[in-house]
């Protein structure tokens, strides 16, 4: 079990931050380019269990707007804008080489 815990170390979860930040930020629906300039990232280690989790800081009138982008929002009069599933495309990768080098890790002989 200690090997699955170093397999993936802070350092290489802040390069995968990076990396996902990037990735989200590309595939982010543009109109003026502030929801994709508004992803980030954070690193909780908490009791030897490390997290990465991803944010994006465009609120508009108490409303996320990625997440409007993602899930579809009606409209005043009434209408719906369909959503488009972005983020979770964009991510996958990420996820997957993190996975793929906490593996290797745990594998390693």
């Amino acid at each position: 079990m200690e090997r699955a815990k170093e397999a993936v170390r802070i350092g290489d979860l802040d390069k995968y931050g990076r990396e996902g930040v990037a990735a989200l930020a590309s595939a982010t629906p543009i109109d003026s380019g502030q929801t994709a300039n508004s992803w980030y990232y954070k690193i909780e280690n908490r009791n030897g269990t490390a997290k990465i989790t991803f944010y994006n800081s465009n609120v508009q009138n108490g409303v996320p707007i990625a997440i409007i982008l993602q899930y579809g929002h009606g409209t005043r009069n009434g209408g719906w804008v369909q959503g488009r599933d972005y983020i979770n495309p964009a991510i996958q990768p990420i996820f997957d080489k993190i996975a793929e080098q906490a593996w290797k890790g745990v594998t390693k002989l």
